[in-house]
């Protein structure tokens, strides 16, 4: 983790699950968060399954352009993204999984900036599963807010065990995902040599930088 967006809501999302897989979601405060409110984002899933916002930040929103909520959250991708994105999150809502993606987002006149995606899971029972996560932009340009991102691409995705400190993941390699689909990772010879990694179902673990 890069941004201080991605590690402030990490910790407090770190303390308020005390050792379970997820807090619920009820134990979130905004006002513990507000400095962040802007940026962050939850995701329900729709009668179809398909993970949308249920809510989404005032600065958030002006980065895209239009009011979010409702809107399809992998459709913020790039279509050949959208099955990866899908599937990423589908991993936080059912398997608890902590997902770090960072992305480039391309803007309705051709300007471009890099951002990372932090997506932590939520508690609300097994009919009603949540995601809160945090997009903060790598750099701040004049246009962001006035452009509107209009496409994305995903640049790394790292799936992170939160026994295991990821803050410290900011001095490992991320897995490179060019615009793939889950199933077309690199084989698992080619995954270690980036670290101790472990699989678990169609994603990748990284362990984090714990010294004994």
């Amino acid at each position: 983790m890069n941004q201080n967006g991605s590690i402030t809501l990490f910790h407090y999302w770190n303390r308020l699950r005390d050792g379970r897989p997820a807090p619920k979601r009820s134990e979130v405060e905004p006002a513990d968060i507000k400095s962040l409110l802007a940026d962050t984002f939850i995701l329900e899933k729709d009668t179809r399954g398909e993970a949308v916002f249920r809510l989404a930040g005032t600065r958030l929103c002006a980065v895209y352009g239009r009011e979010l909520k409702g809107f399809s959250f992998p459709s913020l991708w790039r279509e050949k993204d959208q099955r990866l994105v899908a599937r990423l999150v589908d991993g936080v809502f059912d398997q608890k999984s902590v997902a770090l993606v960072t992305y480039e987002g391309f803007s309705r006149n051709g300007r471009s900036n890099k951002f990372e995606l932090l997506a932590l899971p939520l508690d609300g029972g097994i009919e009603n599963p949540r995601c809160l996560g945090v997009i903060s932009a790598a750099e701040k340009p004049f246009w962001l807010g006035a452009d509107p991102i209009a496409d994305a691409l995903i640049d790394s995705i790292r799936v992170v065990d939160p026994e295991k400190e990821p803050v410290f993941l900011n001095n490992r390699p991320a897995i490179d995902v060019p615009s793939l689909v889950p199933l077309e990772f690199d084989p698992p010879e080619t995954i270690s040599a980036l670290g101790q990694a472990r699989r678990i179902r169609h994603l990748v673990v990284f362990d984090g930088g714990r010294e004994e």
